[in-house]
């Protein structure tokens, strides 16, 4: 007797979802996506504003998206998910239906029930679909794992850390100080 086959999910069915329901596909599988809590959204609101800064005092060319945006990291429909900041460089990547490919850079911010989403499916899947840099702010950990995927600049932080940007040649330091600061 054969095994019963799992169901493959594909992005209709992540828009199919009830008002107010979230949920990320990866490689056909859904992941539900709890809310995010006041000191995960005060850490997006303080990275935001040092990347903002940066891209707009540069007049770079770059965009800065905040989750909810949606990200199709291959380009099928078995794989959707929602970053919670997005850095892309390549503006012909965003569409009406949001980043159609790899962001440059991605940072997610670890919540109690995304923490092995964040370590290992999303980490395995950002590096082989091109993201170029990949950060996990895990406030529990006071730690910022930054993942390179071109090899230069990865490395461990915490909280009290300056970090560098990679896709920026190290130009834009995100100071954790002052983010902790404003929390």
């Amino acid at each position: 007797m054969p095994l019963a086959k799992e169901r493959v999910y594909t992005v209709q069915d992540i828009y199919d979802l009830p008002d107010g329901e979230r949920a990320e596909l990866i490689d056909g599988v859904m992941y539900d996506m709890a809310t995010p809590s006041p000191m995960h959204q005060f850490i997006i609101s303080g990275l935001h504003d040092q990347i903002s800064d940066y891209i707009k005092s540069n007049k770079g060319k770059c965009r800065l998206l905040l989750s909810p945006f949606a990200v199709f990291l291959n380009q099928d429909d078995y794989n959707y998910v929602e970053p919670d900041l997005s850095v892309l460089c390549d503006t012909s990547k965003i569409s009406d239906r949001g980043c159609e490919g790899a962001p440059d850079w991605v940072i997610e911010i670890v919540s109690p029930s995304s923490r092995s989403m964040d370590y290992f499916k999303k980490m395995m899947k950002y590096s082989t679909a091109g993201v170029l840099e990949y950060w996990i702010v895990d406030p529990e950990k006071d730690s910022i794992t930054v993942y390179d995927f071109k090899g230069k600049n990865g490395g461990s932080y915490t909280m009290s850390d300056k970090v560098p940007v990679g896709i920026y040649n190290g130009d834009l330091q995100i100071d954790f100080v002052e983010l902790k600061g404003s929390l």
